[in-house]
C-alpha cells in the first residue's frame, strides 16, 4: 500500500457511496482533512463528525470544477446505505475529465445507461470482485464488469476492488489476482479494442 506522502499532494478526494469499505473516516482524515472531499449527498454529517472541513455532496448528475478539472457525478447500481437499515444514500461513479478522462465506477452492477458515457471515457476503472465468498447482485463480477467495459468502450480498463480487504471466507484468499485475470480474459472477448491493464494495490499508472 502507497504511504501518505506518496498520494500527496492531492487536488480532492472523491467517495462513491457511504459503505465502510469505501468510506472510512479515518483514513480520509489522513489525506483529505484540510482538500475537498466529494461524497454522494447525505453523507456529509458522517464526514463532519471526523474532522473533515470542505465537503461537496453531489448526486447523479451534478458537476464540477477543481484545479482545472471537471468531475461529473455519475449513477451506480447499488445499496449506497452505510447501514443495511440506515437511510438511503445514493452510490454513484465520477467521469473525470482533465487532459484524459477516467471513469472511477465505484461499487455498481452493470446497467445499460453505461453505454452513455461511450466516447467520453479514456480509462475506465471498473470494480471485478468482492471481499466475501461470492459476489452479490449490485456489484461486478469479472464476467459483468467485462459487460460494462464493453458498452463504456475506454482505451484502457483497470480492474479495482480486488486484493485489498479479505473475510475469513473469502474464495481467492490464496490468488489474489485471479479476478483481475478473469477479468482482463472477459474484456478480450467482449471488448478486444479496450485494453486491460492490472495494477497491484498500490502501483501507478501514467497516461
Amino acid at each position: 500500500m502507497p504511504r501518505v506522502e506518496e498520494l500527496e499532494p492531492l487536488d480532492a478526494v472523491v467517495v462513491s457511496h457511504a459503505h465502510h469499505d469505501h468510506l472510512d473516516p479515518p483514513s480520509l482524515a489522513r489525506v483529505a482533512r484540510d482538500r475537498p472531499v466529494i461524497a454522494p449527498k447525505g453523507c456529509g454529517g458522517i464526514l463532519r463528525r471526523h474532522g473533515i472541513r470542505e465537503i461537496i455532496e453531489v448526486v447523479a448528475g451534478d458537476r464540477l470544477t477543481l484545479s482545472g478539472i471537471r468531475i461529473e457525478a455519475v449513477p451506480a447500481l447499488h445499496d449506497g446505505r452505510r447501514y443495511p437499515l440506515g437511510p438511503r444514500r445514493p452510490a454513484l461513479g465520477y467521469l473525470i475529465e482533465g487532459p484524459s478522462s477516467v471513469y472511477f465506477a465505484g461499487d455498481t452492477d452493470v446497467f445499460r445507461e453505461m453505454g452513455e458515457l461511450a466516447g467520453r471515457v479514456d480509462v475506465a476503472a471498473v470494480p471485478v470482485s468482492g471481499w466475501g465468498p461470492r459476489v452479490p447482485a449490485g456489484h461486478l463480477d469479472p464476467a459483468r464488469a467485462a459487460r460494462a467495459v464493453s458498452l463504456l468502450r475506454p482505451r484502457i480498463a483497470i480492474p479495482i476492488h480486488w486484493g485489498t480487504l479479505f473475510a475469513a471466507n473469502a474464495r481467492d484468499r490464496d490468488d489474489p489476482e485471479a479476478p483481475a485475470r478473469a477479468f482482463a480474459s472477459a474484456a478480450a472477448e467482449l471488448a478486444p479494442e479496450t485494453e486491460v491493464r492490472i495494477l497491484s494495490p498500490g502501483a501507478r499508472l501514467s497516461f
